[in-house]
């Protein structure tokens, strides 16, 4: 391969990884296609003449640009990212559901349905038959301790 079709490749390969990182986005295919177009114009100016070592140049000029770029262009126009701590218990309080099992206050035997999962329940008092409604208070482990919900609050 002659030099002028090599430069030709770092320029065009160079431009072509830039490209790419708008499809791809990450931040190491545009700093790959930046070093590419500086080692083509080291090759152009006559400063690299060996494919060898245009090639070893593109690597470490790669890899620098990476390190020391890529942080600073992620600080500034990195993705979005969010976090919620999730507290399921916390979310379920105050949920009406529906008993399918006698629920009382003596063992944990009832069963509620809860997010489409039959659940182990009781309650603090009194009994809460089948078929009524009932509401979370907390959890016990893995038994939902409810109450039963008044007329007024359905």
């Amino acid at each position: 391969m002659d030099a002028e079709t090599l430069t030709m490749v770092f320029f065009i390969g160079g431009i072509v990884l830039m490209i790419i990182e708008t499809i791809i986005p990450g931040g190491v295919s545009f700093f790959l296609g930046v070093s590419g177009l500086i080692v083509g114009a080291l090759r152009w100016f006559g400063i690299l003449d060996d494919p060898t070592t245009s090639i070893i140049t593109w690597l470490f000029t790669s890899v620098a640009l990476i390190l020391a770029m890529r942080p600073l262009l992620m600080k500034y126009w990195g993705g979005d990212s969010s976090y919620k701590l999730a507290d399921e218990d916390v979310e379920a309080m105050d949920e009406v559901v529906e008993v399918i099992e006698p629920v009382n206050a003596d063992d944990n035997s009832g069963r509620i349905r809860f997010q489409g999962i039959s659940w182990k329940a009781q309650t603090l008092e009194g009994e809460i038959s089948a078929g009524q409604k009932a509401k979370i208070r907390y959890r016990n482990n893995v038994t939902w301790i409810v109450e039963p919900v008044d007329e007024i609050e359905q």
